[in-house]
């Protein structure tokens, strides 16, 4: 097994507390950085495909993204200026009148791993505080998660809120049971089913010259 391989494995396993010390030693070896981090990269989209086709779940998927955190803290030295520097800067947050975060948490550290500078609200957030928090910013895209049916009239308020404060913003949804009906009735830009759309997503937007 080549030492790229051994580090995707980790990553794909969770193992946060062996994979900072097999990517140093595949830097060791020669293997270069930036392939190093693809492997990663493409490790947790083998992952996102499990928790898609039900087999893993949140916990999973959790402790993968974490182990891949550690590896590019390992990397980071070692890779081109600007390789890990920040894709974009975005906003996410659990709606107010929802205590349940562990996906929002998922969403904010996956977005981190690659890249993204990750403004994270928390959870029960009120509607104002994302829009000053847009405002003050200057923030593009935002991320809302609701877990509860009860709370996804806040997820609507907020984007009205956004709209009406004339903020030049997009917003991506997601949740337990959010869907993409769901979210095209309640004025949302993009529906994020999972942890790994939610970094489709970004990488379209901030890709996107035209927006």
């Amino acid at each position: 097994m080549s030492k790229i391989t051994e580090v995707a494995e980790l990553v794909e396993k969770g193992k946060a507390k062996l994979v900072g010390a097999a990517v140093q030693s595949a830097l060791d070896e020669g293997c270069e950085a930036t392939e190093i981090l693809n492997s990663m990269i493409d490790a947790m989209a083998v992952v996102g495909e499990r928790f898609k086709n039900g087999e893993i779940f949140v916990p999973e998927m959790l402790v993968a993204a974490r182990a891949m955190k550690k590896g590019v803290e390992v990397l980071k030295p070692h890779l081109a200026s600007g390789a890990t520097g920040s894709m974009g800067k975005l906003i996410i947050a659990t709606v107010a009148g929802d205590l349940h975060d562990i996906g929002k948490n998922l969403v904010a550290l996956m977005l981190r791993n690659y890249g993204y500078d990750v403004i994270d609200l928390g959870k029960d957030v009120p509607v104002e505080k994302v829009v000053n928090t847009a405002k003050e910013k200057n923030i593009q895209l935002i991320g809302l998660s609701a877990l509860m049916t009860t709370t996804v009239k806040s997820m609507e308020e907020t984007i009205k809120a956004l709209r009406t404060s004339n903020i030049k913003c997009k917003v991506f949804v997601g949740g337990a049971v959010l869907t993409q009906e769901y979210a095209d009735m309640i004025g949302a830009d993009f529906y994020a089913e999972d942890a790994q759309e939610s970094v489709r997503i970004a990488d379209k937007f901030f890709n996107d010259t035209s927006k």
